[in-house]
């Protein structure tokens, strides 16, 4: 069938719709790798109550901002939703998804322009998460769409020189028989200049640990510039939002880390150690610009930072008000933001919720910044950062659906949205960051 591409909506897809029936307008249709007023012909492949789902056969009239994709893997891979549109095209395509998501969801018009902030199209991600599967014949990749079906994969354009150098060692460790069963997946993450990187190594819980020691050892030896490597026992498919356990919780006698256990990474003036199981932002380019964004111009006496992680945001918070209060539950990360923080910075290791239940409304704060994971604040957490005194809210979110959700109980509660920047922190790919002020 031919269809007639709309728009784009979150996720990657284009949205289309069937010829209408007598029941008055189309049934409305979703297919990847099509862009805005292409005329496309596709095939039904799944048809629900409300909507369908197509694949794409063929443009018959293809968009300007079409381009030809420049990974030999993009279309299989699930990394990426958007290497066949033009760079800057896809920052306006996102600006657009995010204006008419905060509209659907969180009732919103925004009064100014969404400010736009693009980052270099290639080789921009610092950190990737690569599964491994040694038998019966070893691959290295990522999940095919919308499956956890393994693509094998010897390069990503989109991650950093350095980790691609990374993955090419691995899949000549995996050739030589070197990389043993029990590991299932690694993630390597560079630091600011990529010169060096960590690896996180997942191996399954009943593993010794033993051979994937071994494999760590042989990695680092094959690849000096991979200064430490730490296990994780983890199941073979794992939720990323979920807090690792390492392997030590699971063996104590097993060493934990071969080699450092941190890296360095330097941005915004300061020197943060990052250490494996500790979450840092993904875009090497535009680290210094999104910080600079989400905290500048702020100053007072509190500020609060949520989901404060190593402390990217807590340090420049630190040189413009007299305490930040930074809370975060993962223990890795905490344990690095004490270590990152100056004096006047308060670390408290709860999450956001409990932290807000218990002492929100104790706290005397200026400002509160919020950078919570995909799923949000959630209901309980937004409500309760309401009823806190803080007169300025900075919304950091990598979701505009969970954004929208909970922007509208904090517009309810009497705040207005004074700024909007959207940052493309993630190229070729459909995700977004989005750093919103808003004022009580």
């Amino acid at each position: 069938m031919e269809l007639q591409i709309e728009k784009l909506v979150y996720g990657g897809d284009g949205m289309a719709r069937l010829p209408a029936d007598e029941f008055g307008r189309g049934k409305t249709v979703f297919l990847p790798f099509v862009l805005p007023g292409e005329r496309v012909q596709a095939t039904l492949t799944q048809s629900r109550s409300g909507f369908a789902r197509a694949r794409l056969n063929k443009v018959l009239t293809p968009s300007v901002e079409r381009v030809e994709p420049q990974c030999q893997y993009f279309g299989r891979c699930g990394g990426c939703q958007y290497q066949h549109i033009d760079p800057a095209a896809q920052v306006r395509f996102k600006a657009e998804i995010l204006t008419e998501t905060l509209r659907r969801i969180a009732k919103l018009e925004l009064a100014q322009e969404v400010q736009l902030h693009s980052s270099e199209p290639w080789h921009y991600r610092n950190r990737t998460r690569l599964r491994l599967q040694p038998a019966p014949a070893f691959a290295l990749g990522y999940f095919r769409g919308n499956s956890h079906v393994l693509l094998p994969v010897e390069s990503c354009p989109i991650s950093s020189p350095l980790i691609n150098q990374a993955i090419a060692a691995v899949w000549e460790l995996g050739r030589a028989g070197q990389v043993p069963a029990s590991v299932h997946g690694m993630q390597l993450f560079a630091n600011h200049d990529d010169s060096e990187l960590l690896a996180e190594i997942y191996v399954r819980p009943q593993s010794t640990g033993n051979e994937a020691a071994a494999f760590a050892d042989a990695l680092r030896s094959t690849m000096p510039t991979v200064v430490g490597a730490a296990l994780f026992a983890t199941s073979p498919v794992e939720d990323e939002s979920r807090q690792l356990a390492p392997l030590s919780s699971v063996r104590s006698e097993e060493a934990v880390v071969f080699g450092d256990s941190h890296l360095t990474y330097y941005a915004v003036g300061h020197d943060y150690r990052v250490s494996g199981g500790s979450f840092f932002q993904t875009n090497r380019f535009l680290v210094d610009e999104l910080v600079n964004a989400a905290t500048g111009g702020a100053t007072g006496k509190v500020a609060l930072d949520l989901y404060a992680g190593v402390g990217l945001f807590t340090l420049p918070l630190a040189g413009r008000f007299d305490e930040v209060v930074a809370v975060e539950s993962s223990p890795h990360a905490f344990d690095d933001l004490k270590h990152n923080a100056p004096r006047n910075v308060r670390p408290s290791r709860a999450t956001t919720e409990e932290f807000l239940l218990q002492r929100g409304e104790k706290l005397a704060v200026d400002l509160a910044l919020v950078d919570p994971p995909r799923a949000g604040l959630g209901d309980k957490a937004t409500a309760a950062l309401c009823r806190t005194s803080a007169a300025q809210v900075t919304f950091v979110s990598c979701d505009p659906a969970t954004l929208s959700r909970d922007l509208r109980l904090l517009l309810e509660s009497g705040f207005t949205v004074r700024q909007a920047h959207l940052f493309d922190l993630f190229p070729q790919t459909a995700h977004m960051e989005t750093v919103l002020h808003l004022v009580r």
